[in-house]
This record gives structure tokens, C-alpha cells and sequence, in this order.
């Protein structure tokens, strides 16, 4: 945006940042939100801290200490702002999306550094982490949350280094999955409804939180690792001893899956073996127009079952395996607790709303 854009949408933006006010704990801090805010919308080709504080006439230490030594509560501001946009842009078509992103960092000072796989570079390097939930319309998308990752061995374990780089004593290890739910529960209690959630194979292949997620009652469309496993046919369960049965040893406890039962199977030996799924055409589908073209894909599914908490079998799911048209070697798999009559368009329609948090994060991080 040029300083003229700028100008004109003063008033609507000054009206919008007015509903952080009791966020921040004093009046000079609530300024310099004005300033950093306008700044970031800007066509500053630089927009560290110097480059804009030389455009609007301040000193560099200023908008430094906003940023790292003035109080203000970021907790109250997110909650905030998913009530705002739980108001404005909720949407029944809404998708939720979680990921991640990271950050190459070359020190060991940086709170949660260390070094694992940095999705920024595609290898391993010394990076943070962070979990992200964005919101994403046919007409709107944002970022609603994000927390850093906190390994377990390098940091949780070392409350030491901990105080030292200011982690609070609170703030300990929890796996991706989880911190992911938190943010889900979060947004739910400021208001904001999904009609779908999405994600990839790291979170997709996390099965409690697959089984969180349907007692929620959430729809999701959850890409899923090759190695995910899946009964084709659902499993016979025992609730009760049969008739005429003989105890021996320890008692059997019931409901309890049937001795000599089918297996269940990775969902890339699904494809290439099951009596269900092999025969079945592809059918070519036009997900959307993306940068490069129409992005086209071919799709079919079958409904499965998963494993619950007691090892026995869900009600029924999607399996949903996709294929890049122009490269059959790109193949995804995709779980969904979607109800059964849903269209496969829709269920790659949503798949496929996850590139909209890589914009967010493109948009961010320049």
C-alpha cells in the first residue's frame, strides 16, 4: 500500500485497532501499535524496525522496546481478535487449517532452538518451530493462532536453559498434536465454527488426535501418511463370551475383537490390492486455479474403519486417494469422518484449502 491507501483507510483501521485498547496497559504502548501496524501495511521494500522507524520520524529504540519490553497482553489480544472474526467472516464453508513453519536460526540463545527438520529449507538445521490455525472462506483468509514448539529433550528437560532464554516455568513439553487441539478448543470458545478442519500427514497420522476431533463432532479432512492403517471390512466384535465356551486362564474382557478377524492394512497396500478400491475408475477432478494453471486431480474412495481407543473399530470413514493428473507418481491419502453421502469434490476442495496457510505464512514473514 502507497502512504495515499494508507490515509484513506486510517479511519476504518484506527476503528478496528480501538478494540485492543484495554489489551495494552498504557497509552504510549497503544501508539506505537497505530505506527507498527500502518508501517507493516506499507510498500516499504524493508520493514524491520529501522526502516520504519525512519519513515515515521521515530527513534529505532522505540519501536524496538514496543516490541520487546513494553507490557501488553497477547493472550487478550488473540482472544480478541477470533471474537472479531467470528462476528465478521464466520462463513459456512469455513475451513480450518493447521500447520506449521519454521525459522532458521543460527545461535543456541533463541528460546526452543534446535536443531531438527526445517520445512523453510527442506532438511534438517538449526531452526524454531511453531503451530499455526488459520481460517480460511471462498472470500477470506487469516491467521488465528500460533505457539512455539517446545522440544522435549533439549528444552523441556532443561529448566536451566529455560529460565535463562525467559520461558516460564508453565510453559512445558507438549506434542504438535496437542498444542493443535488447544488452539481448536480455543477458537471454539471465542465463537468461531469450522465447517471443516484440514491438515497434513504429521498431525493426520496422530490417531488420538483423530478420535479428539470426532468427539468434538469437527468434520476433517486429514491427509495421512502411506503407512496409516485401515480395516476394509469391519472387524467382527465379541460382546460376550460364545455359547458353550470353556474359561481358561485370565478373564477375557468383552467388547473385544474376534480372534480369527481380517486385518488391517496400510492405506497404500489399500490401493494397489483391495477388492474394493482396485477395480475402482479415477474419475478427474478441478480442484482450483492456482499461480502455474488449473490444479487437476484424479480421485477415488472407499469407506473404512479405523482403530478407537480400545482397539476396536470406528464407525465408518472416508479413505479418499488422490493423484497429481499430469504425474500419477504424486499420490496422497486423505482420512475424513465426513458423513457418507459427502462428494469427493468436496472433500478435495477442502484437502486442498491448506495452501491457503502457506500464504499466510508467505504474507507474514515478509
Amino acid at each position: 500500500m502507497d502512504a495515499n491507501t494508507i490515509l484513506r483507510i486510517k479511519p476504518q483501521l484506527t476503528r478496528f485497532l480501538h478494540q485492543f485498547d484495554d489489551c495494552f496497559g498504557r497509552v504510549t504502548t497503544r501508539r506505537y501499535l497505530d505506527l507498527y501496524v500502518e508501517w507493516q501495511l506499507s510498500n516499504l521494500q524493508r520493514k524491520s524496525i529501522e526502516p520504519m522507524a525512519d519513515a515515521v520520524g521515530e527513534p529505532p529504540r522505540n519501536l524496538q522496546q514496543f516490541l520487546s519490553l513494553f507490557r501488553w497482553d497477547q493472550f487478550a489480544v488473540r482472544d480478541r481478535l477470533q471474537q472479531y472474526i467470528a462476528r465478521r467472516h464466520g462463513h459456512q464453508h469455513s475451513v480450518g487449517v493447521i500447520d506449521e513453519t519454521s525459522f532458521v536460526k543460527k545461535g543456541h540463545k533463541t528460546a526452543c532452538v534446535q536443531r531438527q527438520y526445517c520445512g523453510a529449507v527442506g532438511k534438517k538445521e538449526n531452526c524454531v518451530v511453531s503451530v499455526h490455525l488459520g481460517y480460511a472462506t471462498p472470500e477470506f483468509h487469516t491467521m488465528l493462532d500460533g505457539e512455539l514448539y517446545l522440544p522435549e529433550q533439549t528444552w523441556h528437560a532443561d529448566r536451566i536453559r529455560c529460565r535463562q532464554a525467559g520461558i516460564p516455568e508453565g510453559i512445558v513439553y507438549r506434542p504438535k498434536w496437542l498444542i493443535a487441539l488447544e488452539q481448536y478448543q480455543r477458537a471454539i470458545a471465542n465463537g468461531l465454527r469450522f465447517s471443516w478442519l484440514t491438515f497434513d500427514e504429521h498431525y493426520g497420522s496422530k490417531v488420538p488426535f483423530l478420535r479428539a476431533l470426532d468427539g468434538f463432532g469437527q468434520n476433517y479432512v486429514a491427509e495421512v501418511p502411506v503407512n496409516f492403517t485401515a480395516w476394509t471390512k469391519r472387524p467382527t466384535v465379541l460382546h460376550r463370551e460364545p455359547a458353550g465356551h470353556k474359561k481358561r486362564g485370565r478373564k477375557k474382557r468383552y467388547p473385544r475383537l474376534k480372534v480369527k478377524n481380517n486385518p488391517s492394512v496400510e492405506v497404500r497396500n489399500i490401493l494397489r490390492y483391495s477388492a474394493r478400491m482396485r477395480p475402482a475408475k479415477w474419475r478427474t477432478y478441478h480442484v482450483k486455479d492456482g499461480t502455474k494453471g488449473p490444479m487437476v486431480w484424479q480421485a477415488k474412495r472407499i469407506l473404512v474403519h479405523l482403530t478407537d481407543e480400545n482397539g476396536l473399530p470406528t464407525g465408518p470413514h472416508h479413505l479418499l486417494v488422490a493423484r497429481n493428473a499430469l504425474n500419477h507418481n504424486e499420490v496422497k491419502y486423505f482420512i475424513s469422518n465426513a458423513p457418507e453421502q459427502t462428494a469427493v469434490e468436496i472433500l478435495l476442495r477442502v484437502a486442498f484449502t491448506r495452501w491457503t496457510i502457506e500464504r499466510i505464512f508467505e504474507d507474514s514473514k515478509s
